[in-house]
C-alpha cells in the first residue's frame, strides 16, 4: 500500500511540475506542458485509475497552495481529469461468452471486450473541447471579450518585434484571432491523443499493460458522431459565444476522423510493396505542412459513410472452399 501511494505522488509530483514549467517560460518549458498529463496517465494504466486520481489530488492541492486557485483549478481541469478518466477508459472491459462448445469439450473461459479504441477518441475529442472552452472563459465571458483580448495580446506580441509590422498586420491579426480557438482544440487534441499513446507504450513495454494492444486499424467512430458534427458546424454560423464554442466541437470532432482516416489509410495500402514507403510520405507530408491533414478528414468522414475499410477487408479476405 506505502508502495501504491509513493507511485501516485510521484506521478502527481512529476505532473505538477512539467504543468508549473510554464511560468519559467523556456521553450522546452512549452514541451514540459504539454507533456504534463504522461505521468499521471501512466499510472492511471499502470496501477489503476484510483492511483491516478490521488496523484491529481495532490498535485492540484500542492499547485493551489504555491501559485493559487487558478492553477490548481487548470491542473485538475486539463491534466489530472483527462488522465484519470481516460486510463479508465483503456482499462474497461467486459466478459463476453463464447459460442456453446460441443458437449465432449470443456466449457471456454469467456473473451473480454474491451472499450473502443474509436470512443476513446471521442472522449479526448471532449477533452480538448472542454480545455479549450475553460481556457477561453478565462478571457472572458462573451464572444466579444474574448476575440478582443486574443486580438489585444497578438497585438502586444508583434508590436514587441516589430512595431512598424503591428500596425499594418490588423486583417492579419482578425483572422488568426478568428482560427485561434480551432487552433487551440486542434493541439489539445493531438497532445491528449500522443500522451494516451506514448502512456500505453510505456506501461506495455513495463509489461504492466493489463489489456492486448489493439488493431488501430479498426478504430472508428461512433454512427452518431457524424450527425454530432454536421449540428456543430451548422451551429458555427449563428454567431456569438455559441459559434465559438460550435467551431470548437467542430475541430475536436474533425481532428477525431482525421485519426481514423489514418487508420482507414493503413488498412487501403496493405496490398502496397512500397507500403513503408506511402505511408512514411504522408506522415511527413503531413507533419511538415500541416494543412494536408484535410485529406485525412475527408478520408475518414468517407470511411464512415461508404465503408471503404469494410468493403477493402470483405474483397480480400479468400474464397470459401469447395464443400464436394
Amino acid at each position: 500500500m506505502m508502495a501504491f501511494g509513493l507511485i501516485a505522488l510521484i506521478a502527481g509530483a512529476a505532473s505538477a511540475l512539467m504543468f508549473a514549467s510554464i511560468v519559467s517560460g523556456a521553450l522546452i518549458s512549452l514541451v514540459l506542458f504539454y507533456l504534463a498529463p504522461l505521468p499521471l496517465m501512466v499510472a492511471s494504466i499502470g496501477w489503476g485509475p484510483l492511483c491516478a486520481s490521488l496523484g491529481g489530488i495532490a498535485a492540484a492541492l500542492g499547485l493551489g497552495a504555491l501559485f493559487g486557485l487558478p492553477y490548481c483549478f487548470a491542473f485538475a481541469v486539463t491534466v489530472a481529469l483527462p488522465a484519470w478518466w481516460l486510463g479508465h477508459l483503456v482499462l474497461l472491459g467486459r466478459h463476453v461468452a463464447s459460442a456453446t462448445p460441443p458437449a465432449t469439450e470443456p466449457p471456454a473461459a469467456p473473451e473480454m471486450e474491451w472499450y473502443p479504441v474509436g470512443r476513446i477518441l471521442l472522449w479526448i475529442a471532449g477533452f480538448a473541447s472542454l480545455t479549450t472552452i475553460a481556457a477561453l472563459l478565462t478571457l472572458g465571458t462573451d464572444a466579444d471579450s474574448i476575440l478582443g483580448t486574443l486580438r489585444r495580446g497578438l497585438m502586444r506580441v508583434l508590436s514587441t518585434t516589430d512595431p512598424h509590422a503591428a500596425s499594418e498586420a490588423g486583417p492579419f491579426v482578425d483572422a488568426l484571432v478568428r482560427i485561434a480557438p480551432a487552433g487551440a482544440t486542434i493541439v489539445a487534441m493531438m497532445t491528449l491523443t500522443l500522451n494516451l499513446w506514448l502512456s500505453a507504450k510505456v506501461t506495455a513495454t513495463s509489461g504492466r499493460l493489463r489489456r492486448p494492444w489493439p488493431d488501430m486499424m479498426t478504430a472508428e467512430l461512433p454512427p452518431m458522431t457524424l450527425a454530432a458534427l454536421c449540428v456543430a458546424l451548422a451551429f458555427c454560423f449563428t454567431g456569438g459565444l455559441l459559434a465559438i464554442i460550435a467551431q470548437i466541437a467542430t475541430a475536436a470532432l474533425m481532428m477525431a476522423y482525421a485519426l481514423t482516416g489514418f487508420a482507414v489509410l493503413h488498412t487501403l495500402t496493405l496490398a502496397l510493396k512500397s507500403r513503408t514507403f506511402w505511408l512514411g510520405s504522408t506522415y511527413a507530408v503531413v507533419v511538415v505542412f500541416g494543412w494536408p491533414v484535410i485529406a485525412m478528414v475527408i478520408l475518414g468522414l468517407a470511411d464512415a459513410v461508404f465503408g471503404f475499410r469494410e468493403r477493402f477487408l470483405r474483397n480480400r479476405q479468400p474464397p470459401p472452399l469447395p464443400t464436394s
